[in-house]
């Protein structure tokens, strides 16, 4: 059944569907999402959720902590949504879950993403970047938020079935806004990269043990990996959603598997694996012997490093 037909009730032709009664190609999806696969997904959205909530108050990460927390329970809800669409893929509550946790959860990720350019650009020197470090996290996750907000809107009223291309209107108008601040900080994330290249040798002797470390430098690599599978999802979904309700791409099954739940699920393991504390940590250290301002997170951190 088209969505639009089941949520408008267009001549109420499908407004009792089930799959008693209709053809499984006639739902939004065209297809029963798949049960072993979107149940690992749950699993491995609701593992690292755990392991993101033991990590974040060992190492007092709060803001960070709130946006992979949030990313992923939202995750493991929205496959559980898609789980329920076997039952029955005309249900507007199935659908409404698995369609508002599945579009706003990398949103959360992306800022948790975004805290973390603050950091390294401390470790290594506030120099080798054009604005403060704090600015990052005001500037990119003030759009973050907005993003989030745009995209939920929209996915409501996607969902609730009285306006359905203007709520498709307002999640692209969020998921396009996501993208384009996905990029600028990927540009100044660039940009930093490319003056600490050309001042070698002028960075914070302070950091030195830590920027030789093994642990940072895979750090760097998986923030990178998470950025990249977090960008890759964005665009698919994009394109999803510009052809409308059932067209071929949203109806294509290993496409949304692979370009949406593979890439949040590396994206989210990536910083379980890579966690951020201990670079968290440091900054503020450095922070502290530079006469800086840390803010409170970074607070914190090293209060209860302290008391360790």
């Amino acid at each position: 059944m088209v969505f639009e037909t089941v949520l408008l009730r267009r001549a109420g032709q499908f407004e009792h569907c089930t799959l008693d009664t209709c053809p499984v190609s006639d739902s939004l999806y065209g297809y029963l999402p798949s049960k072993p696969i979107n149940l690992i997904f749950v699993v491995l959205f609701a593992l690292s959720c755990l392991v993101h909530l033991v990590q974040g108050v060992k190492n007092r990460c709060w803001t960070f902590l709130v946006c992979f927390g949030i990313g992923t329970a939202a995750e493991a809800i929205g496959y559980v949504g898609r789980i329920m669409m076997r039952t029955n893929p005309w249900s507007k509550g199935s659908i409404g879950i698995q369609l508002i946790c599945l579009t706003i959860a990398p949103a959360f990720l992306a800022g948790g993403i975004y805290l973390t350019l603050k950091h390294i650009i401390i470790v290594y020197g506030a120099r080798f970047s054009r604005i403060a470090p704090r600015w990052y996290t005001w500037i990119f996750v003030s759009c973050d938020i907005l993003s989030i907000l745009i995209q939920s809107a929209g996915a409501v009223i996607a969902s609730s079935g009285s306006h359905i291309s203007l709520g498709n209107t307002v999640m692209m108008i969020g998921l396009v806004s996501q993208v384009v601040t996905l990029g600028v900080f990927g540009a100044m994330a660039t940009d930093v990269y490319f003056s600490i290249r050309k001042f070698r040798g002028e960075f914070s002797e302070s950091t030195m043990a830590l920027r030789n470390s093994g642990r940072f430098k895979y750090f760097l690599i998986a923030t990178i990996i998470a950025y990249a599978c977090i960008s890759i999802r964005c665009v698919y979904r994009i394109a999803e959603m510009a052809g409308g309700w059932r067209n071929k791409i949203m109806q294509d099954e290993p496409a949304f598997i692979i370009l949406d739940g593979v890439m949040c699920v590396i994206a989210v393991l990536a910083m379980n694996f890579l966690h951020p504390g201990f670079l968290f940590k440091q900054s503020y250290a450095t922070l502290k012997a530079e006469q800086m301002e840390p803010d409170a997170e970074m607070v914190n951190a090293v209060g209860y490093e302290n008391r360790k």
